[in-house]
């Protein structure tokens, strides 16, 4: 049994916080354990609780099509998770104890499959890996060291989605661009990237439209 997956057993039967009660099941996270890029994002909703998969739904739909269009790759070819593995109710913000609970999981998962880049999706995942009370805004735009990693804050999807895309879209779409500028440079893009620098996020036809 690989490590990853003793992980995963032990946080299936996980009580060390209040939200095990209430859940149907954890979200432990997916897709490739060897993977260059890992995507970490706040807690799991109403459909990741009943399938026990992150992002799914309409947040999971433009995740996925924004990671391939700006980085060219697959949700399995990246390593899918959140700050927490259970379900707050009502959707709610992780509390403080809560998040507390379940960071050594996180931290277990960043030691096994050891990305070389890791992207924040809105503002808990940020906050509590680069130990900072800065909100994703200010935190964006840039990479950030964290331990052997570079860290790339960036807007949650469902925060896109609230706000009708416009230029939380385009700016969530540069940060995965830099996002891909990092594993080539770290050498953990698993394909040849001949174009890299200077790579402009794409944007949708209406918001093209728009530019002068």
């Amino acid at each position: 049994m690989s490590e990853l997956v003793a992980l995963e057993r032990e946080v299936a039967t996980c009580t060390r916080c209040r939200l095990a009660a209430g859940r149907t099941q954890t979200v432990f996270g997916a897709g490739d354990p060897h993977a260059g890029l890992m995507l970490v994002g706040e807690a799991p909703g109403a459909e990741e609780d009943r399938l026990g998969v992150p992002f799914v739904g309409r947040s999971g739909q433009l995740l996925d099509r924004v990671l391939f269009e700006e980085t060219g790759l697959q949700r399995s070819e990246v390593w899918v998770g959140n700050v927490l593995r259970c379900r707050p109710p009502g959707n709610r913000n992780p509390l403080d104890d809560e998040i507390a609970s379940c960071r050594p999981y996180l931290d277990a998962q960043l030691d096994l499959i050891r990305p070389a880049v890791i992207v924040t999706l809105g503002n808990f995942a940020a906050q509590l890996l680069l130990a900072t009370k800065d909100g994703v805004t200010r935190l964006r735009g840039q990479q950030h060291r964290w331990r052997d990693c570079v860290l790339v804050p960036t807007f949650h999807p469902a925060y896109i989605l609230r706000n009708g895309g416009g230029d939380a879209l385009v700016a969530m779409r540069a940060d995965f661009v830099r996002a891909k500028q990092a594993m080539v440079a770290a050498e953990r893009y698993p394909y040849p990237a001949a174009v890299v620098v200077g790579h402009q996020p794409s944007q949708p036809a209406h918001s093209a439209a728009r530019q002068p």
